[in-house]
C-alpha cells in the first residue's frame, strides 16, 4: 500500500509553476490565433476603406455627375407614354424655336422582353445650329431611348436653312 505522499514546498511550487505554464501555453495558443485573425480582419478592413475612399465623391462633384447623367423614366402604358413623350419632345422643339410639322407617331415594334418600341417622327425646317442644339438637348427628355434616324438636307436657296427628318423612340408597355 501506498503510504501518505509528502508533498514538499518545492513540489508545490513546481506544480504551481507547471499549472501556470500550462495555462500560459493554452492562453498563448488562443491569443496568437485570435491575434492573427484580428490582424487579417484589420488588413481586410484597410483594403475596404481604400476602396470606399476611391469611390467616395465629394458632394459638389456628385451633384455635377448627377446633372450629367440622363434621367430615364420607366415605360408607361402606350397611350400615356405616347402623350408624355410627344409633349416633352414638342416642348424641346418649341423652346429652340424650330418650326416643325405635327409629330407623326410611327407604328411600334415589339422588342424582346415586355416592352415595345414606339417611334415618333419629326419633320422640321430650321437653322443648322438649331438642329444641333436639339440633338444636344434630346438626352434631357426622360422618355427618350434612342435617335433612330436623322436626315438633314441643306436648302439650295438659303444655305442657313435645313430640312430635318428626325425619328426618335421610347419604350412602352
Amino acid at each position: 500500500m501506498l503510504g501518505k505522499l509528502k508533498i514538499t514546498e518545492r513540489d508545490k511550487r513546481a506544480l504551481k509553476l507547471g499549472a501556470i505554464g500550462a495555462v500560459l501555453i493554452v492562453v498563448f495558443i488562443f491569443a496568437s490565433t485570435w491575434y492573427e485573425t484580428w490582424k487579417q480582419a484589420k488588413g481586410d478592413m484597410a483594403v475596404v476603406e481604400r476602396k470606399l475612399d476611391a469611390i467616395r465623391v465629394e458632394p459638389r462633384r456628385q451633384t455635377a455627375l448627377l446633372g450629367a447623367v440622363p434621367v430615364f423614366e420607366m415605360p408607361q402604358e402606350e397611350e400615356l407614354q405616347k402623350f408624355l413623350f410627344r409633349d416633352k419632345l414638342n416642348e424641346q422643339i418649341k423652346r429652340l424655336g424650330i418650326r416643325s410639322n405635327p409629330l407623326d407617331i410611327l407604328s411600334g415594334t415589339k422588342k424582346e422582353g415586355v416592352y415595345r418600341l414606339l417611334r415618333i417622327k419629326c419633320t422640321a425646317r430650321c437653322r443648322f445650329t438649331q438642329a444641333m442644339d436639339l440633338l444636344a438637348a434630346l438626352p434631357e427628355n426622360p422618355y427618350l431611348v434612342a435617335v433612330e434616324e436623322l436626315r438633314i438636307r441643306v436648302d439650295a436657296k438659303n444655305r442657313q436653312e435645313v430640312d430635318m427628318d428626325l425619328v426618335v423612340s421610347t419604350f412602352v408597355k
